[in-house]
Protein backbone atom coordinates (compact mmCIF):
# COMPACT_ATOMS: atom_id res chain seq x y z
CA UNK A 1 0.00 0.00 0.00
CA UNK A 2 1.21 3.60 -0.75
CA UNK A 3 1.56 6.59 1.06
CA UNK A 4 -1.92 7.99 -0.91
CA UNK A 5 -3.38 4.64 -0.32
CA UNK A 6 -2.85 4.90 3.47
CA UNK A 7 -3.97 8.88 3.53
CA UNK A 8 -6.86 7.76 1.99
CA UNK A 9 -7.56 4.87 4.67
CA UNK A 10 -6.77 7.65 7.53
CA UNK A 11 -9.34 10.16 5.92
CA UNK A 12 -11.95 7.40 5.28
CA UNK A 13 -11.79 6.59 9.02
CA UNK A 14 -12.21 10.54 9.63
CA UNK A 15 -15.02 10.64 7.92
CA UNK A 16 -16.68 7.61 9.40
CA UNK A 17 -15.69 8.20 13.10
CA UNK A 18 -15.47 11.81 13.37
CA UNK A 19 -17.74 13.36 10.74
CA UNK A 20 -20.28 9.85 11.33
CA UNK A 21 -20.31 10.37 7.37
CA UNK A 22 -20.41 6.93 5.13
CA UNK A 23 -17.59 8.11 2.29
CA UNK A 24 -17.99 7.59 -1.37
CA UNK A 25 -14.62 6.03 -1.56
CA UNK A 26 -14.22 6.85 -5.22
CA UNK A 27 -15.18 10.61 -4.99
CA UNK A 28 -12.75 10.56 -1.37
CA UNK A 29 -9.98 8.85 -3.86
CA UNK A 30 -10.48 11.67 -6.80
CA UNK A 31 -10.74 14.41 -3.96
CA UNK A 32 -7.37 13.18 -2.31
CA UNK A 33 -5.74 13.28 -5.58
CA UNK A 34 -7.29 16.38 -6.78
CA UNK A 35 -5.64 17.95 -3.61
CA UNK A 36 -2.04 17.24 -5.61
CA UNK A 37 1.23 17.43 -3.38
CA UNK A 38 -0.36 18.96 -0.67
CA UNK A 39 -1.18 15.94 1.11
CA UNK A 40 2.02 15.20 2.16
CA UNK A 41 2.98 18.27 3.74
CA UNK A 42 2.56 18.07 7.26
CA UNK A 43 0.98 22.39 7.17
CA UNK A 44 -0.85 22.14 3.64
CA UNK A 45 -2.46 18.95 4.59
CA UNK A 46 -4.82 20.31 7.18
CA UNK A 47 -7.07 22.83 7.42
CA UNK A 48 -6.99 26.15 9.32
CA UNK A 49 -10.83 26.24 10.20
CA UNK A 50 -10.10 29.34 12.67
CA UNK A 51 -8.23 31.56 10.40
CA UNK A 52 -10.49 33.89 8.16
CA UNK A 53 -8.22 34.50 5.10
CA UNK A 54 -7.66 30.16 5.16
CA UNK A 55 -11.48 29.96 4.48
CA UNK A 56 -11.55 33.07 1.98
CA UNK A 57 -9.02 31.22 0.19
CA UNK A 58 -10.93 28.01 0.06
CA UNK A 59 -14.05 29.46 -1.03
CA UNK A 60 -12.21 31.13 -3.60
CA UNK A 61 -10.10 28.24 -4.68
CA UNK A 62 -12.04 25.56 -4.24
CA UNK A 63 -15.77 26.32 -3.98
CA UNK A 64 -15.77 29.27 -6.91
CA UNK A 65 -12.44 27.76 -9.25
CA UNK A 66 -12.64 24.25 -8.98
CA UNK A 67 -16.50 23.43 -8.13
CA UNK A 68 -17.70 26.34 -10.00
CA UNK A 69 -20.30 27.90 -7.64
CA UNK A 70 -21.51 31.30 -7.65
CA UNK A 71 -19.89 33.34 -4.96
CA UNK A 72 -22.60 34.27 -2.18
CA UNK A 73 -23.20 33.92 1.58
CA UNK A 74 -24.63 30.14 0.73
CA UNK A 75 -20.58 29.52 0.27
CA UNK A 76 -19.28 30.32 4.18
CA UNK A 77 -22.62 28.74 5.19
CA UNK A 78 -21.61 25.67 3.67
CA UNK A 79 -17.95 26.18 4.83
CA UNK A 80 -19.32 26.71 8.60
CA UNK A 81 -21.59 23.34 8.19
CA UNK A 82 -18.63 21.31 7.22
CA UNK A 83 -16.52 22.75 10.24
CA UNK A 84 -19.71 21.48 12.43
CA UNK A 85 -19.71 18.52 10.75
CA UNK A 86 -16.20 17.78 11.24
CA UNK A 87 -16.23 19.27 14.89
CA UNK A 88 -15.07 22.44 15.75
CA UNK A 89 -12.81 21.01 18.71
CA UNK A 90 -11.20 18.63 16.28
CA UNK A 91 -7.76 20.04 15.71
CA UNK A 92 -6.56 18.55 12.68
CA UNK A 93 -9.29 19.20 9.57
CA UNK A 94 -7.45 16.89 6.74
CA UNK A 95 -7.62 18.80 3.70
CA UNK A 96 -8.91 16.44 1.62
CA UNK A 97 -11.99 15.39 4.22
CA UNK A 98 -12.88 18.76 4.14
CA UNK A 99 -13.03 19.34 0.49
CA UNK A 100 -15.25 16.14 0.29
CA UNK A 101 -17.43 17.49 2.86
CA UNK A 102 -18.05 20.84 0.52
CA UNK A 103 -18.26 18.53 -2.48
CA UNK A 104 -21.20 16.81 -1.14
CA UNK A 105 -22.76 19.60 0.73
CA UNK A 106 -23.06 21.06 -2.35
CA UNK A 107 -24.17 18.14 -4.66
CA UNK A 108 -21.03 19.17 -6.64
CA UNK A 109 -19.71 15.55 -6.72
CA UNK A 110 -19.42 15.82 -10.53
CA UNK A 111 -16.66 18.21 -10.75
CA UNK A 112 -14.30 14.97 -9.80
CA UNK A 113 -16.20 12.48 -12.46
Amino acid sequence: MGKRDELIAKYADDLKNKCKVNPDMDLLTKVTIGCGPSIYDNDAQTVAASDSEELERIKNNFLIKKLGLKDGPALMEGINAAVDTYGKSERNKYRAVFYYLLAKHFGREAAYK
